[in-house]
């Protein structure tokens, strides 16, 4: 009788897990985003039909893979049928005022530049997106924080970001750039000219420059721990294209066990370079003037306002830990690589097409500098290479669109987001749309920001090169500063032009905005 009883109630308890189960899967796959689709329709907002769980996510890496299956027919500024085919059809059958299916999960396009400076603007209602379980392995740094711990940790890496720390940097853009120029001197050193793949030379640059800057004299270890990082992203990325097993990670497979190794050496690498930094600030000497010395005098400084405020409480010595100060200089490698490869790869293709461009740029550097490598105040006196570095951020901008979660109900413009649904920042669209840019929004025109980008937008802020609000790109000084100094000493040494060979074909790969088939350029020594 007790036995009977016992096995009656856990049949019931079984028959209720599942229950709960199949009850949560189905409002998953179906009421849920059918209830959003219907508030969202109401509005007059439109989309594709709701595809149970997938939604558009494979009508839309069809065409992708459709459109880059080959580079475009001619040079064209106009790629953003290529990279975003689905949302751009979007857009013309259903107007603005639309959305597609990232699975179950409906994404309203934003286009309106008011509209994004607000969700830009309102970072604790429009959230970042949580990553795919495999990226946050890979770091969950500055960029991937929310709330008070994004607050706290933008706190303390402000200050090694500013203009005035940055100066200090500048012979590490010098010597990371000079090292590339002497290979391409090389190159060139018997026939006068050359066609490098320009974009891998100008990833390893931006590594090379990020190295020296976030670790000053230990430059060294930092290339190493960057080198083991960009294979464990390497690992990360073929890990997310495959079909993902619960539980599958903690298997002693191959791969498995190359990127524990790779974790560790990481972290064993940056923890000694952290603990002998804090030892020697411990013991009175001077915080080094690159990023990581930057960070800890920061940190350091914090803890001491707080206890001089509070007292001593027995907190932890350094208020950004071990763990935490690891992950932003995994951070400052990742986000500044992708950030100045791309913007320097694209300025130099887009000079290449335009050459008397590059000869306006050559002829300020050459006023300023000579022949002799760039400084600090000559650098902020290129008028002529920011306007350039300006006009291919609005044309090519590292990062072409972006992705909020609405976390609870919100209006935005004459629209209610309620809770669970995402907006896409359509940021390319708006920096080629002649609404706002004029006839010309395609072309590559400089001039328009001769007076600044106030004065070439027209107060309109449609110009997102680096975001936009609280959460701007800290590194964006940082970046422009490496791209003035590497280009400054290009222009000096080399012309450049593009051969029949170059394939025009910007792709979103891994986020940012790159060359598909790379980028062949013709080097002449000057």
């Amino acid at each position: 009788m007790e036995i009977t009883f016992l096995n009656n109630i856990a049949s019931s308890l079984v028959c209720i897990i599942i229950i709960a189960w199949v009850w949560k899967t189905l409002n998953w796959i179906w009421l849920k985003p059918k209830a959003l689709e219907k508030r969202l329709t109401k509005q007059g907002l439109q989309g594709h039909p709701y595809k149970v769980l997938y939604g558009n996510t494979k009508d839309i890496a069809k065409m992708v893979n459709e459109t880059n299956s080959k580079p475009m027919e001619s040079f064209s500024n106009d790629y953003v049928p290529r990279i975003f085919p689905f949302h751009l059809q979007t857009i013309k059958s259903y107007g603005e005022k639309s959305f597609v299916w990232d699975g179950p999960t409906p994404t309203v396009i934003i286009t309106k530049p008011e509209e994004i400076r607000e969700i830009f603007m309102k970072i604790y209602d429009f959230t970042k997106i949580i990553p795919h379980p495999f990226v946050k392995r890979i770091t969950n740094g500055l960029t991937r924080l929310e709330g008070q711990k994004w607050a706290q940790d933008r706190k303390l890496l402000n200050p090694a970001f500013h203009m005035e720390k940055l100066k200090h940097m500048v012979p590490a853009f010098e010597a990371s750039s000079n090292t590339m120029i002497q290979e391409w001197e090389k190159m060139t050193s018997k026939t006068g000219s050359s066609e490098p793949e320009i974009w891998s030379y100008l990833h390893n640059l931006s590594a090379d420059a990020i190295s020296r800057a976030a670790f000053g004299s230990s430059f060294e270890e930092g290339r190493r721990v960057f080198e083991l990082l960009r294979e464990h992203i390497s690992i990360t990325t073929k890990s997310i294209q495959s079909v993902y097993i619960p539980g599958s990670r903690f298997l002693p497979t191959k791969t498995n066990k190359r990127e524990a190794n790779i974790l560790h050496e990481m972290k064993s690498l940056l923890k000694e370079m952290i603990l002998r930094r804090q030892k020697e600030m411990e013991n009175g000497e001077a915080a080094k003037d690159d990023l990581l010395g930057l960070l800890l005098k920061s940190n350091l400084e914090e803890i001491q306002d707080h206890q001089f405020l509070h007292g001593n409480n027995k907190q932890q010595h350094f208020k950004m830990g071990m763990k935490e100060i690891i992950e932003e200089c995994k951070m400052f490698y990742i986000a500044g690589q992708e950030t100045i490869s791309t913007l320097l790869t694209w300025t130099l293709v887009l000079l290449s097409k335009h050459q008397h461009w590059q000869e306006q740029a050559r002829e300020e550097i050459i006023a300023i500098f000579g022949h002799d490598t760039p400084h600090l105040e000559g650098l902020n006196q290129l008028k002529k290479v920011n306007m350039i570095l300006h006009e291919v951020l609005r044309l090519y901008p590292a990062v072409p669109s972006l992705t909020r979660r609405v976390s609870h109900e919100m209006k935005l413009g004459d629209t209610i987001l309620p809770a669970g649904v995402q907006v896409k920042l359509a940021l390319i669209d708006v920096h080629q749309s002649e609404k706002y840019w004029g006839s010309d929004a395609k072309e590559f025109n400089p001039d328009r920001f001769a007076q600044g980008i106030l004065n070439a937008t027209g107060g309109k802020m449609c110009f997102f090169g680096f975001g936009w609000g609280p959460r701007i790109c800290i590194g964006s000084n940082f970046a422009m500063m490496q791209a003035k100094m590497a280009l400054s000493m290009i222009l000096q040494r080399f012309s450049l032009d593009l051969p029949p060979s170059y394939e025009h074909a910007p792709t979103n790969s891994r986020g940012t905005l790159r060359p598909q088939f790379g980028a062949n350029l013709i080097l002449r020594r000057i």
